[in-house]
């Protein structure tokens, strides 16, 4: 019997072995199985610096390029307004005439003054009058000269600019008192806009200040003419950037000379800086954070998801600029990616 049990445990030991070894491949077999079922199958793109066109588009609302508020410098009763809404006035036009009554005055005073110090300035030519005389009256002629100016040009308010008259806000024989007029903010009798040319304001963010500069090109569209381009160009940018918002101001002039756009239209305004380069990638590998205005991609770091923040920049076609989040090399799903989740395992198609 002792013979027996002696030829049985080695039977027993490497029946064991064996059983334990083809559990331990069939356990490894169906791991291997499942990790690849788990695997989600997707496409990538390595990331690189490619050379564009660096355009920048943006929204604005058109203001008359001049615009001026008509009135005088003191109070009075307005004789005649020579305009009405929407007529076109050159400069140095007399828009409107206040009382002329104190401007009589002084143009008779300055006669008299005149007539005196021409006599007394005879007189100074062949030393028969005292230099102290002469000094006074000739004082007293500047002053009446410059008071009949000054009511000359608060009487007869003129055009300081060619345009088109966009407000009237009395009539003839009212008087002026000198409160602003409630739709304007100002003091006014008429108001004057000039709209053969128009600009637009819009801020640009401050990473392109270095390459901004006066008399860079901008396109500009209007959804009311939709097939008519407008010409503009940077004639002004404002030397500070905006603490909050990190951008700066630029003034566009915009050639209208047929006059078919006007202040307050909505315009589409692309400013066209030369070549550059920029981190692209497709459109349609961003993901937008639900509930949020956040993007993200997914990045293929080990064959497993990692999830990325990115801040963009412009859209050229079917390509997104990143600003911020991913560096060139970095390997970005184009495919596959509204699948995936963090850390998940990846199976790359070439």
């Amino acid at each position: 019997m002792k013979l027996i049990k002696i030829f049985i445990l080695p039977a027993v030991f490497v029946f064991l072995t064996v059983a334990n070894s083809c559990s331990s491949k069939k356990t490894e077999d169906t791991a291997n199985t499942e990790e690849s079922v788990r695997s989600i199958p997707v496409k990538t793109m390595l990331v690189k610096q490619e050379e564009i066109n660096l355009s920048i588009d943006y929204t604005a609302t058109l203001v008359a390029f001049e615009e001026v508020h008509l009135a005088p410098a003191t109070p009075g009763r307005i004789e005649k307004i020579n305009v009405e809404i929407g007529n076109t006035v050159n400069k140095g036009d007399v828009v409107a005439v206040m009382d002329r009554t104190n401007l009589e005055q002084a143009r008779i005073n300055l006669m008299n003054i005149e007539t005196n110090f021409k006599r007394l300035d005879t007189l100074k030519k062949t030393n028969s009058i005292a230099d102290q005389q002469y000094d006074q009256v000739k004082s007293s002629y500047d002053l009446a000269k410059n008071s009949y100016s000054y009511l000359l040009e608060n009487t007869q308010l003129k055009a300081p600019f060619s345009g088109v008259i966009s407000g009237k806000y009395f009539e003839d024989g009212e008087i002026y008192s000198g409160a602003p007029v409630a739709t304007v903010g100002k003091p006014a009798i008429v108001s004057i806009v000039q709209i053969n040319q128009l600009k637009a304001l819009i801020g640009i963010s401050s990473s392109y200040f270095p390459i901004v500069k006066t008399g860079m090109r901008a396109d500009v569209k209007s959804d009311i003419y939709p097939d008519m381009p407008f010409r503009g160009e940077i004639f002004r940018i404002y030397p500070v950037v905006d603490n909050a918002t990190k951008t700066f101001t630029v003034e566009i002039r915009i050639q209208n000379t047929d006059l078919k756009l006007r202040p307050g239209m909505f315009s589409k305004i692309t400013l066209n800086m030369g070549k550059g380069s920029a981190i692209m990638v497709p459109t349609i590998a961003l993901i937008k954070q639900t509930g949020t205005n956040n993007m993200y991609v997914y990045l293929n770091r080990g064959n497993k998801a990692f999830k990325q923040s990115v801040k963009i920049g412009r859209i050229v076609d079917d390509k997104t600029e990143i600003l911020e989040g991913i560096i060139q090399g970095d390997e970005v799903v184009i495919v596959g990616q509204n699948k995936l989740e963090a850390e998940m395992p990846l199976n790359v198609i070439k």
